[in-house]
């Protein structure tokens, strides 16, 4: 057994991914599946669509992998965040998948902010009182589906993000865990203690015995039923999208930094073993958990990235490929500076604004498809820049010099890339293998089971295809980056 099957769950699709001992690609398959906006601000999953869409993708690559007996285990990633209550007996969910982007719970941390609790959740689970984490979607649940107070309180229901949930399913039933990295998004998790939160979840109102068990990355989260893919196969590295991307991108050293820019955009800075408190609205979390060891890391998080390229092709129809965006933007005037604040679901990190909405700055007559195009992709650099910005002033360093490592859909494109270094003032390294996410539960899964290396020597392994070095200078990174800053105050006060 020398193969190892990464399932990587994410925002729009779930993909499963094989690799050989050698952590190279033999296999892929991917299935997207259907997005549910039932009100304004509200984005749902059919738990029904992301369990069918795992199950499917694995089926195809293990036959072509030769079977369930060639692959030695699982690694999961997952989209973070997103929320699942179902039934402990049947498997039932009591309601749909409430996504990370979902803003329903805005008023119930809006209340809790105005009682004074903040600075209590903050202190214990370093993050902020905001719609995007699990504990008031659960809550939500818990006091809007009729009856499903009652049953959790009598300990009949459970919860679990995106892992907790594939987990259970794929054991049959027989295992309701999670990792550090996705307990620690919930907003029930004190990161120091390494446990659920006594004091929150009373403050929430929500059972402790929903909450499932918290392991380290690399573990044994059971094994597979047996039914499901002709024989069992342990399950044996976990890890949240965004960390695990950061294991694939080796940034085991303090100070090390990586990027991802998916749908939304998540940069993580690695803090060592000593969490960093945040005075400039970052998150303080769990970057990773091994034999035991917590590491910690500051980070952004952007809601709209490869989003926005969404609403260029879907919402207004300029483009009819994510492709046609780097000509278009070439393509732009020099003269026009338009600039988008892509505030579709808010604004993440640093403002936390969920009630936000996006505008337009500096429209011309002349304002068509290429200003559009340009403005979009810079908003992901204008943002990232944000999230530096609050890093530096967190570790009291005026200047920045690591390295961004980058992955995710929107590196393909080299202008965005250049651009990003460009507004940043720094290196910014694509790798050789663009798959982070899926490497890092791979390597997990792999290590855990003795087939790949340990960690000093997987870092070693990575390698960069391209670094992009800035070539503008401090003047005009500071002017765009001033005219940035005014568009999104003026959004602010919209």
């Amino acid at each position: 057994m020398t193969q190892i099957l990464a399932i990587d769950q994410g925002t729009t699709s779930s993909r499963a991914i094989v690799f050989d001992d050698a952590l190279a690609v033999t296999h892929v398959a991917q299935r997207e599946f259907p997005q549910h906006f039932p009100k304004s601000g509200w984005v749902e999953h059919d738990p029904g669509d992301i369990w069918s869409t795992v199950l499917t993708t694995c089926r195809e690559v293990i036959a072509k992998a030769g079977g369930a007996a060639q692959v030695a285990a699982i690694g999961i990633t997952n989209q973070r965040e997103t929320t699942l209550v179902w039934d402990k007996a049947t498997g039932e969910p009591v309601h749909r998948a409430i996504v990370w982007q979902d803003r329903r719970t805005a008023a119930i941390c809006e209340d809790l902010r105005d009682q004074g609790h903040e600075a209590l959740v903050t202190a214990q689970t370093g993050l902020l009182l905001d719609p995007y984490f699990s504990g008031t979607k659960v809550k939500w649940i818990l006091d809007n589906v009729a009856g499903a107070r009652a049953r959790a309180d009598a300990g009949e229901l459970l919860f679990g993000t995106v892992d907790s949930y594939l987990i259970w399913k794929l054991t049959g039933g027989q295992v309701h865990a999670t990792d550090a990295t996705n307990a620690a998004r919930t907003l029930l998790y004190d990161i120091h203690k390494g446990a659920w939160s006594d004091d929150i979840c009373g403050l929430l109102d929500i059972p402790m015995a929903m909450l499932p068990d918290v392991r380290d990355c690399a573990a044994d989260f059971g094994a597979t039923d047996p039914d499901l893919f002709g024989a069992a196969i342990p399950i044996r590295g976990v890890a949240g999208d965004q960390q695990a991307a950061t294991i694939g991108q080796a940034c085991f050293r303090p100070g090390m930094m990586k990027s991802t820019y998916g749908t939304g955009c998540f940069a993580l800075l690695n803090t060592g073993t000593t969490p960093v408190a945040s005075k400039n609205r970052l998150l303080t979390t769990i970057a990773y958990q091994l034999n035991g060891q917590t590491t910690y890391a500051l980070e952004g998080a952007i809601f709209i990235a490869g989003a926005v390229v969404q609403w260029l092709r879907d919402g207004l129809g300029i483009i009819g490929t994510a492709h046609e965006t780097q000509p278009l933007a070439m393509r732009a005037d020099p003269e026009q500076n338009l600039i988008l604040v892509p505030a579709f679901t808010g604004l993440g990190a640093p403002y936390w604004a969920p009630e936000c909405r996006g505008a337009v700055f500096g429209l011309t007559r002349n304002s068509g498809p290429a200003e559009f195009s340009r403005a979009a992709l810079e908003s992901v650099g204008f943002q990232t820049r944000d999230l530096l910005e609050a890093m530096k002033a967190d570790l009291g360093q005026a200047d920045f010099d690591t390295v961004l490592r980058v992955d995710g859909g929107m590196t393909a494109s080299d202008w965005t890339m250049q651009f990003l270094s460009d507004i940043l003032g720094a290196p910014v390294d694509r790798p050789a293998v663009l798959e982070s996410t899926a490497i890092g539960a791979a390597w997990l899964a792999g290590m855990a089971v003795g087939l790949y290396p340990q960690m000093d020597e997987f870092a070693a392994t990575w390698s960069a295809a391209r670094r992009f070095e800035p070539g503008q200078d401090r003047d005009w990174r500071d002017s765009r980056y001033n005219a940035w800053k005014r568009a999104v105050a003026a959004t602010l006060n919209v």
